[in-house]
């Protein structure tokens, strides 16, 4: 098993827990994952993205997507079929769960299910506070250098 010691991150950071705690489940998830249901994660625009998931089989009330703590979490769970009878089962029918860690100011926008394939709408969207700006040289309530210390006399 693969492991990374972060103590220098904590020696120097302040606030990187969860990026701590992203890189241990990577590591974790990929000895433990089964790898069902198939997944594509693309990038559909600026700022945008999508999570494609095969789901073939399952409807619309047997999904459930939520949104917790900056992970978004997608199960499946078919209701019983105690009705038929199958002479072969080669249709992965089984429950999953499958988690997906979101960045930071990354909201789901929408879902929808066509052809066996649940897609996922993602934007980031950095509020304004958190964008860049530019600050413009004499344009705020500084006062001059002289105005300060006449003031403090």
């Amino acid at each position: 098993m693969n492991t990374i010691d972060l103590t220098p991150l904590y020696r120097t950071s302040v606030g990187f827990d969860r990026l701590a705690n992203l890189l241990d489940t990577a590591l974790r998830s990929d000895t433990v994952s089964t790898g069902y249901p198939p997944y594509n994660i693309e990038v559909t625009g600026d700022e945008r993205y999508a999570v494609t998931l095969a789901v073939a089989g399952f409807a619309e009330s047997e999904l459930d997507i939520s949104v917790e703590k900056g992970v978004l979490t997608v199960r499946g769970r078919k209701g019983d079929d105690a009705e038929r009878k199958f002479l072969h089962q080669g249709i992965a029918n089984r429950a999953f769960e499958r988690k997906f860690n979101l960045a930071d100011f990354v909201e789901v926008t929408g879902a929808a299910l066509e052809n066996g394939l649940l897609t996922i709408s993602l934007r980031k969207e950095i509020p304004d506070a958190m964008k860049p700006r530019k600050i413009e040289i004499g344009g705020g309530n500084v006062l001059p250098h002289s105005a300060s210390t006449d003031e403090a006399a």
